[in-house]
Parts: C-alpha cells; sequence; structure tokens
C-alpha cells in the first residue's frame, strides 16, 4: 500500500514538473488554459493523497505564542 502511494505520489510529483516545463512555451490561449487546469488537477491530488498518506506531517499547526528564538553569538 505504502510502495503504491509512493509512485502514485511521484507520478503526479513528475506530471506536475512536465506541466509547469510546457507552461514556459508558447501556445495558444484555450491549449495553456487545458494545461493549467491539468496543472491544478495534479497539485489537487498530490495535496491529498500526501495528506492521506503522511497524515501527521500535513496537519495544520496550532497557532499560540510564538517561540522564542535563541541569542546565538560566537
Amino acid at each position: 500500500m505504502m510502495d503504491e502511494n509512493l509512485a502514485r505520489l511521484r507520478a503526479h510529483h513528475n506530471n506536475i514538473s512536465r506541466y509547469r516545463r510546457l507552461l514556459r512555451t508558447k501556445f495558444l490561449p484555450l491549449e495553456r488554459q487545458f494545461i493549467e487546469r491539468r496543472l491544478s488537477e495534479e497539485e489537487a491530488a498530490l495535496q491529498s493523497l500526501s495528506a492521506s498518506t503522511f497524515p501527521i506531517a500535513f496537519k495544520e499547526p496550532r497557532l499560540g505564542p510564538p517561540m522564542p528564538v535563541a541569542d546565538v553569538r560566537p
């Protein structure tokens, strides 16, 4: 199951890279619109699959007081 999800994540990532690379070239407006829609669909699928595969890593952080920053001097 995990191997299948990782393969799907890799496929979505590769498709996103391909669509972004295509958008750097010239297209007719209708063609560009199609590629942008496919890119959006792939990004949504990647995010959804990532959240279901790694649910803890993608939870929204709780808002609270900011973490203190250590003053590190050489």
